[in-house]
């Protein structure tokens, strides 16, 4: 009986095997990739402290060049309290 949303099987190897060899393809892929974007660093040898570390990336970093870094100011309105009410 073949039921109308079943895929067909893409071997006719059993069905351990078959999920035995996917299971290693798998794992081949996964170390491929963390080799290849998790390396471990060239230089073992070049370790910095993690306080300098954490200062460095949490700090905000520094103003572009030629600008000064000021806190911000809202516009200031005009003072609408003395002025006359003329009706329209």
């Amino acid at each position: 009986m073949r039921f109308p949303g079943k895929l067909p099987r893409l071997t006719q190897l059993p069905l351990g095997v078959e999920i035995t060899l996917l299971l290693i393809v798998k794992v081949a892929l996964l170390t491929v990739l963390a080799k290849t974007f998790f390396a471990h660093p060239q230089a073992k040898h070049m370790r910095m402290p993690t306080e300098s570390v954490e200062l460095r990336m949490l700090s905000p970093g520094p103003a572009p060049a030629g600008t000064t870094r000021q806190p911000y100011q809202p516009p200031a309105t005009p003072d609408l309290s003395d002025a006359p009410h003329t009706p329209e």
